[in-house]
């Protein structure tokens, strides 16, 4: 869930602040190979080049002057049947739009770019001839995530709002499915600028980075709590590949309403959802509380998974397989630190499971989201 946060300038939030931006880096290796591909990244890079980009996507996609923009809202409406009726659908669009048109103003604002070389270090320690190129898209992450923060909370606030709670959950639905949408009518320059951006958007309404940074500031450098996050953030995309991995292997037949885990769609919102999971317990450990946990996640896993055809069995082997392999990975002198949140996630879902024994559950959420929302839901 999106709360309004504002980071605060100490060297803890910073260093996590750093962190976070990262995730939005592209690696453009193998791109370089094309002798053409700088030329053509500093051509789209260039402030009138990306006035281009932005005026394709408004004329041709957000504001439906291109006929495949039609079929994004009845995708959104087959995959969550009887939850999104049109009415509503169209109001949060034209939300959704706001917030696009804001990302592209922005976007044009930027001019230029930083690729920077980045050279493999082996696990001996030494270091390996190998040399990955690597694009900062998005230069200063604070900056956007404010400039977003308001218009994003608003629609947000479509989905609290909705006559069915279970709206709540689908806070990245639909810029899911757009940005697939708008990704289509990029090339591959393009694709290369302004992808960050839009995979920045979809994981701001769901993924509590900021707040993770801005726990930070309870923190001094060096602390336990901070030294662990700081070493675990970095592994969020490669923990949640092997987790993904080994739940096709565990489950190769299992299929959503979105389709089969191995669908293109399915694994990019097993991946992100994985994150997501990963994000709240750091920000449970640097909050020093599994009220997040608790009072957030749970209730979104509660909304959304039976509304698309995942039973508790999957969340309870996706949940278990996570927190293995996070522990895994974790240094010595930090398990016991870990420990606490980990059996408190546990914990949580165990509850959660339990209550849902009786049909019309009452799951409360914090006063934070709206006024005090209670969640009527059904089994």
């Amino acid at each position: 869930m999106l709360l309004s946060t504002n980071t605060s300038k100490c060297p803890s939030v910073e260093r996590l602040v750093k962190l976070w931006a990262e995730r939005y880096t592209v690696d453009v290796s193998s791109l370089s190979k094309n002798p053409k591909f700088y030329g053509e990244l500093m051509k789209a890079a260039s402030p009138e080049a990306r006035g281009l980009t932005a005026a394709k996507l408004v004329n041709n996609v957000l504001y439906g002057t291109n006929h495949q923009a039609g079929t994004q809202p009845k995708s959104l409406y087959e995959y969550i049947p009887d939850i999104i009726d049109s009415h509503l659908g169209q109001r949060i669009n034209q939300f959704a739009c706001q917030v696009y048109e804001k990302v592209l103003d922005i976007y044009q604002q930027q001019s230029g770019m930083v690729v920077t070389p980045i050279t493999t270090q082996m696990s001996t320690g030494n270091v390996s001839n190998q040399v990955s190129l690597s694009l900062s898209a998005i230069p200063n992450i604070e900056k956007l995530a404010n400039e977003l923060q308001q218009l994003l909370l608003k629609y947000q606030d479509q989905h609290v709002t909705a006559k069915d709670w279970r709206v709540v959950g689908f806070l990245t639905t639909l810029f899911n499915f757009s940005n697939k949408l708008l990704i289509n009518q990029l090339t591959s320059v393009e694709k290369v600028l302004l992808c960050p951006y839009l995979k920045f958007v979809e994981e701001q309404v769901a993924i509590p980075w900021q707040r993770v940074c801005a726990a930070a500031a309870k923190h001094q450098l060096g602390s336990p709590a901070l030294t662990l996050v700081e070493q675990m953030l970095p592994l969020a995309p490669e923990i949640g590949s092997t987790v993904y991995c080994r739940l096709l292997q565990l489950f190769p037949d299992h299929r959503s309403l979105r389709g089969g885990l191995s669908d293109p769609d399915v694994a990019h919102s097993c991946l992100r959802d994985l994150d997501m999971f990963q994000a709240y317990l750091w920000l449970s450990v640097l909050e020093k509380s599994i009220r997040p946990v608790e009072q957030e996640l749970v209730p979104l896993c509660v909304m959304v998974m039976p509304s698309v055809g995942v039973k508790w069995g999957m969340i309870d082997k996706w949940k278990r397989l996570l927190v293995d392999e996070i522990e895994s990975r974790v240094q010595f002198e930090h398990e016991l630190l870990l420990l606490n949140y980990t059996q408190g996630m546990e914990q949580a879902f165990f509850e959660a499971r339990k209550r849902l024994g009786d049909q019309g559950e009452m799951i409360k959420i914090p006063s934070e989201f709206g006024e005090n929302l209670i969640f009527h839901l059904s089994s």
